[in-house]
């Protein structure tokens, strides 16, 4: 007797733990007609350096069935703007987010936080060089190879010789960890050419910015780690003000592809900014609302374009996700 009550409390029990873990599941899954809503925040993020970006987001959208929106932005340039729009779409009812970081030790804490109310997704770079915000995962190119291999293409024009050549390097936020990691990249190729390194100008160098391009001293090769850069320093040269200075740079956008085609950039290397956007919606599409998963880090791949293969049809369908 003894025994029968001790099986029939011990089945109740299984049981009722069963029905808890179903619960569980069941709260956590949505229904095969709600989507799951994802949503995206980059920094200008109509800017056209995003257009691949945005089709590859679009794509995996369509193939996995989720909803995406691309949160207007304009420059996010502090943590507390950026933290507004990250709280506000959490709020709003996104059950996941993909996100362009700023750097910064208070910004890791305040994300982890969030992350833990919904799955965040980094692209482009992580928070910083050292992986501190390692539990949130990255969609990125491998941005030391990108600024090596810009180091590199130079170099195959001169044939490995810039002995007493000046450089000047334009770039993004200088703490951006994309930004620092292609610089070393190029460094580390130019440091052991001789070339003359007179300046290195980074964030906001427009015309009225204290360190506009037009302003710095003149030198024979301008190298762009970013797109927005890259279009600083061609618009610039098609006002002939870079006085005759060769232009190579890291680009993505249309713009980038045209100052290429007019001849001002001798040499575009192109991440694969659709892939981006692609591989990180998959990998985000593929784990939401799967507590128990856990979302892995993604780097995509590049091309390096010279004038002459611009529109081979391999570069005509990487041109073709930048115009949509």
């Amino acid at each position: 007797m003894k025994n029968s009550k001790r099986l029939f409390i011990q089945v109740e029990v299984i049981l009722g733990i069963t029905i808890l873990v179903l619960a569980v599941l069941m709260f956590r899954e949505k229904s095969r007609d709600d989507l799951y809503k994802v949503s995206v925040i980059v920094r200008d993020s109509e800017d056209s350096q995003w257009s691949a970006f945005r089709y590859g987001l679009k794509m995996a959208a369509e193939d996995f069935g989720v909803e995406v929106f691309v949160v207007s932005t304009g420059d996010i340039l502090d943590l507390e703007e950026e933290m507004e729009y990250v709280n506000r779409e959490i709020h709003n009812g996104a059950d996941a987010v993909i996100m362009q970081p700023l750097p910064g030790t208070k910004g890791e804490e305040l994300l982890k936080k969030a992350d833990k109310k919904v799955p965040i997704m980094f692209v482009e770079h992580g928070m910083s060089l050292t992986g501190s915000a390692a539990a949130i995962p990255v969609t990125k190119p491998d941005n030391y190879a990108l600024g090596k291999a810009l180091g590199e293409e130079l170099l195959k024009d001169y044939s490995g010789n810039i002995r007493g050549k000046t450089v000047g390097i334009l770039g993004d936020i200088d703490e951006m960890e994309a930004t620092k990691s292609r610089r070393e990249g190029l460094l580390e190729v130019l440091k052991e050419t001789d070339a003359k390194i007179l300046w290195s100008a980074f964030g906001a160098f427009g015309k009225e910015q204290e360190n506009s391009l037009e302003k710095q001293p003149k030198v024979d090769i301008v190298l762009a780690l970013d797109d927005a850069s890259l279009k600083t320093a061609g618009a610039c040269g098609g006002e002939n003000n870079l006085h005759g200075a060769l232009v190579y740079g890291i680009g993505n956008s249309t713009e980038s592809a045209y100052y290429l085609d007019i001849g001002i950039v001798r040499c575009l290397l192109v991440p694969d900014e659709f892939s981006v956007g692609y591989d990180s919606l998959t990998e985000v599409a593929q784990n939401i609302g799967h507590w128990y998963c856990k979302m892995k880090d993604r780097t995509v791949s590049y091309h390096i374009i010279r004038r002459g293969e611009l529109f081979t049809k391999e570069n005509q369908d990487i041109l073709f996700t930048m115009s949509q």
